[in-house]
């Protein structure tokens, strides 16, 4: 592998910069960050590594906001984060039981995937706010965790946006909510998945860092936006993701 210089670090920062705050409003952030790792030179399972390294500042720093803005929902969030952390711990042990040679294609095939489904999924109306929680909801909430966990952490990309649509779609979150309650997941599995890819020696610390900085601040002010604006800004950043997606798709297409 050949290490990135500073000026490659440095857009990798600006690009973190911008994936957090993306993911903290609708989802996706994965869909910036994982191309550019592998731009950068690192093979699949170093970037996927280096990836949640970077990616669990955002999403802490996203959920924290959110929570000071209350719309973390408290019983929900102590179902779907153990749930979230054991998901993601499978799913990055299936990562790691796979050769370099082998996860390229499937880095492919599963960005292309998540590029098609935020492009083509529904916008299924909410539940009305302060309407009484649908009977079985934790249930839901506990399976959606333990599944979109799962997948976070074998490989990630879009994992935020799949929440949101599964909390809108199965408990009928309003958006703004549904985003807040995809953090504590999301967070769960990034934190899961990071220590298993750490202890296994597959983050670049020298890259992943320098990203932090930027998904923290990312991760923080997108969750403020999401806040303040609401439903509104969140709808607009789902669909900004899924044409950033499909003009994704339609690249690694190409020739």
């Amino acid at each position: 592998m050949s290490e990135p210089g500073v000026a490659q670090i440095a857009i990798l920062a600006a690009v973190s910069l911008a994936a957090g705050t993306v993911d903290a409003v609708a989802g996706g952030g994965g869909l910036l960050t994982v191309p550019a790792l592998l731009w950068a030179g690192l093979p699949p399972h170093l970037a996927l590594g280096t990836n949640k390294g970077q990616s669990v500042f955002g999403s802490f720093a996203a959920l924290v906001r959110f929570t000071g803005g209350g719309l973390v929902d408290g019983r929900r969030a102590r179902v779907t984060f153990p749930l979230g952390l054991a998901g993601a711990l499978a799913g990055a042990a299936l990562v790691l039981a796979m050769p370099p040679a082998v996860l390229r294609p499937v880095v492919i095939v599963l960005l292309a995937l998540a590029a098609l489904f935020a492009g083509l999924r529904p916008a299924p109306p909410p539940r009305a706010e302060g309407a009484p929680p649908r009977r079985g909801s934790l249930g839901i909430a506990g399976a959606v965790a333990l599944v979109v966990g799962a997948y976070d952490g074998f490989f990630g990309p879009g994992t935020g946006t799949f929440l949101i649509v599964a909390f809108v779609a199965l408990l009928g979150d309003g958006l703004a909510r549904a985003s807040a309650s995809a953090k504590v997941v999301n967070f769960a599995s990034n934190l899961a998945a990071l220590a298993l890819f750490a202890a296994r020696g597959v983050v670049v610390w020298r890259i992943a860092l320098p990203m932090a900085a930027g998904q923290l601040l990312g991760g923080f002010l997108g969750a403020h936006l999401a806040i303040r604006r609401g439903d509104a800004l969140v709808r607009l950043g789902v669909v900004l993701v899924a044409l950033a997606a499909a003009v994704k798709l339609a690249w690694d297409m190409r020739g």
